[in-house]
């Protein structure tokens, strides 16, 4: 992006303190599931809000104490575990979250004009943590920039070890709530324990699963050729928005055959656009790997409050040529084949699978989305309006699928490609003609 685009440097007047529950909470160690600690899902989720009015720092320091008092394994740390080393668990030791504060030399306006996608000097609005490892960084990192307009961009990293996407909604509301509402409890009581997703003994897998694989032996160089590929070039962000006549045009070359959700068609019209702009080798296996909440799949269902991670990865799978040239609805027939896939005995099964420490999430020619645009994460009030502007602090090669602000049933799709494949990828997410792919000339190779 132009340098025009990037943001003036934060100040940082104190270093940031360690906020811990304002009530003592209980100390013991919290087991893990095996959907939570996968190696896929050793990262934070960076969230990024601009808000027109700030909140008094000191109320939400005071707020996020009582909200720790709740959600006090956010304030522990992450170890590994005494009994598997291969395993992580939660030392529920109430150290505290990081809180920092800054301020940052332009408006929410300003702020405005260059949101549309990330870019790195964005990175600069969350206070980075220098550690050894993953395990010391703290669960929940949140930085409040002050802006000169009057208005505040907050920045939270929330371990994903911890949380899914569901999860951390609701933690943030609860915060919020007990901001803007300080004598009223949350509408919603934490639930803690893993343990309703633990594994069965002896470990039980009658079904394939095609999103996952063991530990590379050397074989399939292409893919991971591919995978290698993607992570060592340059990557830019795209950003596209599609409006409800957009995403009823792509569902009109479905219907009436097959019903469809906005979901199903916008990934499976991404993911085709994303085959075609990487130009991959026809005969390739590419799969679309996609975030499903199964909640209320299992059988008992999860009890409410639950805010581990409780989804897991649908996968839909095709050679590169089938996915470029099959119509849209033979596409969404593979989503929703994924999805119906995933039965309360097919979660176990991959549950039971992930005991095996040398299995790992296929992501060796994947495209992956998660859709935060369900969550109501744009909703954050902390008393003093909704957000601006609400969406990842960066972007990179999982797909997010996000809301926007101010329109309910659009939908923003952000994604970074290869700097070469940029173009070809914003030509096609807005090509639903789906005529052949020579009608576009490239003017950049990635070779």
């Amino acid at each position: 992006m132009p340098r025009s685009s990037d943001l003036p440097d934060c100040f940082y007047q104190s270093q940031p303190i360690l906020i811990s529950p304002s009530r003592p909470t209980p100390k013991h160690s919290l087991y893990l599931s095996n959907l939570d600690d996968q190696k896929f899902l050793r990262f934070s989720i960076k969230y990024l809000y601009l808000f027109r009015k700030s909140t008094s720092l000191d109320g939400l320091k005071y707020s996020l104490s009582r909200a720790l008092v709740d959600y006090y394994p956010l304030a522990g740390r992450l170890r590994t575990s005494s009994e598997d080393e291969q395993k992580l668990e939660i030392d529920c030791n109430g150290e505290g979250a990081v809180f920092a504060e800054a301020f940052m030399d332009c408006t929410a306006d300003d702020f405005l004009e260059v949101s549309s996608r990330p870019n790195r000097s964005w990175r600069k609005l969350l206070y980075r943590i220098e550690a050894h490892s993953f395990c010391d960084i703290p669960p929940l990192i949140v930085q409040v920039t002050s802006l000169r307009c009057g208005g505040m961009i907050l920045c939270t990293a929330i371990n994903h070890c911890l949380c899914d996407g569901v999860g951390t909604s609701q933690f943030l509301h609860a915060w919020a709530h007990i901001t803007a509402n300080p004598n009223w409890d949350p509408p919603i009581v934490p639930f803690h324990s893993r343990h309703v997703l633990k594994p069965r003994n002896p470990p039980h897998i009658p079904f394939d699963h095609p999103g996952f694989t063991r530990i590379a032996t050397g074989k399939d160089n292409l893919n991971l050729n591919l995978n290698q590929y993607l992570q060592s070039q340059p990557l830019v962000p795209t950003s596209l928005t599609f409006t409800p006549s957009q995403i009823l045009e792509l569902k009109r070359q479905c219907t009436p055959s097959l019903k469809c959700t906005t979901f199903e068609v916008l990934a499976s019209h991404t993911w085709r656009a994303w085959v075609k702009a990487l130009d991959l080798s026809s005969s390739l296996n590419v799969k679309l790997l996609f975030s499903v909440n199964v909640r209320r799949i299992l059988k008992p269902e999860l009890p409410q409050g639950y805010y581990g991670n409780g989804f897991v990865l649908g996968c839909a799978e095709s050679t590169a040529k089938e996915v470029v040239s099959a119509n849209l609805h033979s596409r969404v027939k593979l989503v929703q084949q994924a999805k119906s896939a995933l039965t309360d005995d097919y979660v176990k099964s991959m549950i039971d699978l992930l005991e095996d420490k040398t299995v790992r999430t296929d992501l060796s020619a994947t495209l992956v989305i998660s859709q935060w645009s369900k969550l109501g994460l744009e909703d954050l009030d902390f008393g003093e309006g909704k957000p601006l502007e609400m969406g990842p602090l960066l972007s990179d090669i999982y797909c997010l699928f996000l809301p926007v602000i101010g329109h309910f049933d659009a939908t923003r799709v952000l994604l970074s490609v290869p700097e070469c494949a940029a173009d070809k990828f914003e030509y096609y997410m807005n090509d639903f003609s789906y005529r052949d792919q020579h009608d576009y000339e490239a003017g950049t190779d990635c070779d």
